[in-house]
């Protein structure tokens, strides 16, 4: 068993750095964990009302893009780990809106990287700095074959184009400064706590109201899903297994369309709800696709699985039916979301933090 560590989060209050808190906080009392977040609009502290008052975690209001803010916070919490998640991920914000994802996904990570290499100086032994990214760095696959860790990077978007950026800083802190590190590159999560505006959350939920379910050009771009605490427990994994300096890709090891998910996602919404299969189906609508869009991607994770002993425990289909009745029985947490209320709440709690 490793020692007591002092383990700092940033993102922990997103989607899957909340679910992530989540698992380990209560498995790990010996641990401390420290959540660092901005809470932008994706950061819900209500996703983390399972852990809020456990004595080993706490929070601290940062955001990554502030030296002075991030400096403090080391200097306060000295953590042993730091596991980063926090980033602006959503593609189609990025094409909007690109800058905020140069600011958080580079700049704060080189704010992270040089916050650990001035703290831990050259008292690194146990220290790990974990920095968690995406398959999308790799580019498109055509019909066949893998990304894997050897795979050129190709990034497509501007948000997968800041991510490349991260990992490239993040290799580099290693092999010029001797910063121990370790990376993960995943793909598609999915699961609780998401966000409802990425494509699994917003089909269940239009499915449900019998809204539209916008399918980008014909809805044949593959994807490979990880259901998101089989993430975390693979992230978990390689901190206390993998060897610093190295990257493991993570998979789900489920390749399917678009088309597949939509279709997929209707059927379990009409089995869990009482409607017609063919009623939800029909609320397929076909838009115009993305700029820049991706067509395939997939992951060989033999390397995790050899190296790390770490599989995926969920199929496509139970993970599915898990996300499918979260967000049909946490109506509460999706009004609040949507409508904005949980951002108020964070506002009278925590406006004097900033």
């Amino acid at each position: 068993m490793n020692p007591a560590m002092r383990v700092l989060v940033t993102g922990g209050a997103g989607f899957i750095g909340a679910n992530f808190l989540n698992l380990l906080v209560p498995r790990h009392p010996e641990h401390e964990f420290i959540n660092v977040d901005s809470l932008t609009y994706a950061g819900n502290l209500e996703s983390l009302a399972k852990v809020q008052d456990s004595a080993n975690y706490h929070f601290e209001r940062v955001d990554i893009t502030d030296a002075d803010a991030v400096n403090a916070v080391f200097e306060k919490h000295r953590p042993d780990w730091v596991i980063h998640f926090a980033a602006e991920s959503h593609v189609d914000r990025s094409i909007e809106g690109p800058k905020q994802f140069i600011r958080t996904n580079i700049e704060g990570t080189f704010n992270l990287l040089e916050a650990a290499r001035h703290l831990w100086g050259e008292n690194r032994e146990g220290k790990v700095f974990h920095h968690v990214s995406t398959d999308e760095v790799y580019g498109s696959l055509g019909a066949e074959g893998f990304f894997t860790e050897e795979t050129a990077y190709d990034p497509s978007s501007p948000y997968s184009a800041a991510k490349a950026s991260s990992d490239h800083l993040v290799r580099a802190w290693h092999r010029t400064f001797g910063l121990p590190v370790k990376i993960t590159n995943c793909s598609n999560n999915y699961g609780p706590l998401q966000f409802p505006e990425k494509l699994i959350p917003v089909m269940i939920l239009n499915a449900q109201e019998r809204k539209k379910l916008p399918i980008y050009g014909e809805g044949l771009n593959v994807r490979d899903w990880l259901y998101v605490t089989d993430h975390c427990e693979a992230i978990w994994t390689v901190i206390e297994k993998g060897k610093i300096g190295e990257t493991y890709n993570i998979g789900g090891h489920n390749e399917k369309t678009n088309i597949e998910v939509v279709d997929a996602l209707c059927t379990l919404v009409a089995e869990e709800t009482g409607a017609s299969a063919d009623e939800l189906l029909a609320l397929k609508h076909f838009v115009k696709d993305r700029p820049g869009h991706d067509m395939r991607y997939a992951i060989d994770a033999s390397k995790i699985e050899r190296d790390c002993g770490w599989t995926p425990k969920e199929t496509f289909e139970t993970g599915m039916r898990k996300t499918v009745k979260w967000y049909l029985e946490n109506t509460s947490w999706i009004e609040n979301v949507r409508s904005g209320e949980y951002q108020k709440w964070i506002e009278t709690n925590y406006s004097d933090r900033q």
